[in-house]
């Protein structure tokens, strides 16, 4: 197959033949059909996510299985399936609490993931985060392929691996958003423009879009925000003058800076919430102020892949986007072909893109 090859850190990617290793009884070989280019995947490229080369990135994605191991149920050549950043194995330690958003299959790891192909010059190539979409096939466990019935396109199933669900799930799973809330989303990349969406469909009575480019802040009033807010200016003072001094009820945090991220600590209200889902990098850290902290019972939260339970969330989410409530048109801003990788690269770190898709 082809595959677009990270063979070094800062060296662009490069798109050659690999040879499939044979495949595992338990895993299942999946053409792949559209995988976005994540935000994250720039970091990657960097060398601040602890990806060891060669690797092929893409940790989410959506194809066709053609071929099954000998020892997979469940799953048939021909069926169209997404293939989440996140397995989903159910019987591990996190599974069995219900938190299969933190399957061991994948974070017990420890950032060793599998081998699938070998290179030209015999150097073994793995699939970053047990994914690897930015090739023509995924070789992926049995627990990460979930079947979908739906006639939507690749292009937009392929985002219900990550942006979607996290960002929708982050409203919904995680903060639990009522109708009459106030929401703030700081931060509206492709993750927070799903938030926007989601809160939207939640009620959120006042929906507070808090986000430097203009063009993306104008964006997310076309996706539901009643208010627009440039950091720039204070935007905590903009937050307080619409929540009646108090502070949002909610705030999710879609940004990953350290300084995006104590923001959305001082946006929110004594016993409020806030929910984290950004990453700058693996050795960022964040401080906080300790009376908003500790003293003002508020419920800080994170979330890795919107908490999301697939085979419960996928329906759901696949009937909000069929029905056109939730909205992927103006997400997905450029369709690449894989050789464009390093274009899609250059297009997501100069925030041009806010989800570049490769179809296949």
């Amino acid at each position: 197959m082809r595959a677009a090859l990270l063979r070094d850190f800062d060296v662009p990617f490069t798109v050659e033949d690999v040879q499939m290793l044979d495949l595992d009884p338990f895993r299942v070989l999946v053409r792949t059909k559209a995988s976005p280019f994540c935000s994250t995947d720039v970091t990657s490229y960097h060398g601040k996510l602890g990806k060891i080369p060669p690797t092929i990135l893409g940790h989410a994605s959506a194809g066709e299985v053609i071929e099954v191991g000998s020892q997979v149920q469940g799953l048939r050549p021909g069926q169209r399936v997404i293939v989440p950043g996140t397995p989903e194995c159910g019987h591990c330690y996190y599974c069995s609490a219900g938190r299969p958003d933190q399957c061991s299959e994948l974070f017990d790891l420890g950032g060793i993931f599998p081998d699938v192909a070998t290179t030209s010059d015999g150097l073994p190539v793995s699939a970053a985060g047990c994914v690897g979409g930015y090739a023509e096939l995924m070789s992926i466990s049995k627990n990460q392929a979930f079947p979908v019935d739906t006639d939507l396109p690749y292009d937009v199933l392929s985002l219900l691996g990550c942006g979607i669900t996290t960002g929708v799930g982050a409203v919904l799973n995680v903060a639990k958003v009522q109708p009459g809330e106030s929401v703030v989303v700081v931060g509206c990349g492709h993750l927070g423009l799903w938030a926007v969406q989601a809160a939207r469909l939640a009620g959120a009575a006042l929906i507070i879009a808090v986000e430097p480019n203009a063009a993306r802040r104008a964006l997310a009033g076309e996706l539901g925000a009643t208010h627009l807010v440039d950091p720039a200016t204070d935007a905590a003072d903009a937050v307080k003058s619409l929540t009646a001094g108090r502070g949002a009820d909610t705030v999710i945090e879609a940004a990953g800076t350290p300084e995006a991220q104590r923001l959305a600590l001082s946006l929110s209200r004594r016993a409020g919430t806030v929910v984290f889902s950004g990453l700058a990098e693996a050795a960022t850290e964040v401080t906080f102020p300790q009376i908003p902290l500790a003293v003002q019972s508020r419920q800080m939260l994170s979330t890795q892949n919107g908490n999301v339970r697939m085979r419960r969330d996928l329906p759901r989410y696949i009937n909000l986007l069929e029905r056109g409530l939730l909205d992927a048109a103006p997400i997905i801003t450029t369709r690449y072909g894989l050789d464009d990788i390093n274009l899609a690269l250059q297009r997501s770190e100069s925030l041009e893109d806010l989800s570049g898709v490769f179809v296949f």
